[in-house]
């Protein structure tokens, strides 16, 4: 009997620990997200991508929120709206605080990861991330369809999770570590529409968090990759690129994968630096010649 008991115990840990080395946190699989939609018929699926994306196919039921409807109209692009704004749009589409909420877009992980920061940032309790696989999706049976979905208005009661956010005056306060989440050209300046990066700040492409297929790495390449920034767990850090529109997909990086509660996105990112008459740095002792638009992903 105690060889029995003790070869049960060892098989209990071996599924604890391997359950616990992949981990993702809010990030689901195809096969996850089948079993919520069988299971809970009040699930609202946001699909972040373009409208033009949408309008060609997306998954059934899915209701289409893309990033750029988040945003205030000021001079500086891409500043989301204020906390009672965002909750207002949030329920006049079905979505509501409490609401069980799956996230995707049409692969690359910014659109959706931005969105579920958004949520994140106001409080939303249930937001997980899907990743467009179509492989997984065919495999796991995901439904799609052209038909455009309309979902009944909801209540959306903000509760602001200000420690996923950052300020103008907390990246001047060198309390974190910036990440530079932009292609390399973006930041040392030569790429069209950057002349180069905060002061400071360690470039850490987005695209370095994903594989080949655009899914996120795992745990010890994510942690590998920062580590040889300088950067652990106890490193406070403010991600942001042109936008933060790439920053949030290194939030959700390192709050799922890693589980680390050390990131926060700069809203206000790259535009209102420059914006706000701040010095911009480029690789000291290069001269930066324009040569073109940048590959990463503009936003």
């Amino acid at each position: 009997m105690k060889l029995i008991r003790n070869i049960f115990l060892a098989g209990l840990m071996f599924v604890f620990f391997t359950a616990s080395s992949v981990a993702q946190g809010d990030i689901i699989s195809a096969a996850e997200f089948m079993k919520l939609v069988k299971t809970n018929k009040e699930l609202v699926i946001i699909d972040a991508s373009k409208k033009e994306s949408y309008t060609k196919t997306h998954v059934k039921n899915a209701i289409n929120i893309p990033h750029a409807d988040l945003y205030q109209e000021t001079e500086i692009e891409g500043l989301i709206m204020k906390p009672a704004d965002l909750a207002a749009f949030f329920g006049s589409k079905g979505v509501s605080n409490s609401s069980a909420i799956v996230v995707y877009d049409g692969g690359s992980q910014k659109y959706s990861s931005r969105v579920y920061w958004v949520l994140k940032y106001l409080g939303a309790t249930d937001v997980k991330i899907l990743h467009k696989d179509m492989d997984q999706w065919r495999k796991s049976r995901v439904p799609i369809t052209k038909m455009p979905s309309k979902a009944k208005t909801a209540t959306f009661t903000p509760s602001v999770n200000s420690a996923i956010i950052a300020d103008l005056a907390y990246v001047k306060s060198g309390k974190a570590t910036i990440v530079d989440a932009r292609a390399a050209d973006e930041f040392d300046g030569s790429a069209e529409k950057s002349d180069g990066h905060l002061p400071g700040s360690v470039n850490i492409n987005y695209k370095d968090f994903l594989n080949d297929k655009e899914a996120f790495k795992s745990k010890e390449e994510i942690e590998a990759l920062l580590k040889s920034k300088g950067i652990t767990s106890i490193t406070p850090m403010v991600g942001y690129c042109r936008t933060s529109v790439r920053a949030a997909v290194i939030y959700v990086a390192v709050a799922n994968i890693l589980g680390w509660d050390t990131f926060k996105v700069y809203d206000g990112a790259y535009l209102e630096w420059v914006a706000k008459g701040n010095n911009i740095e480029t690789k000291p002792g290069v001269v930066v010649k324009k040569k073109s638009n940048t590959s990463s992903g503009g936003c």
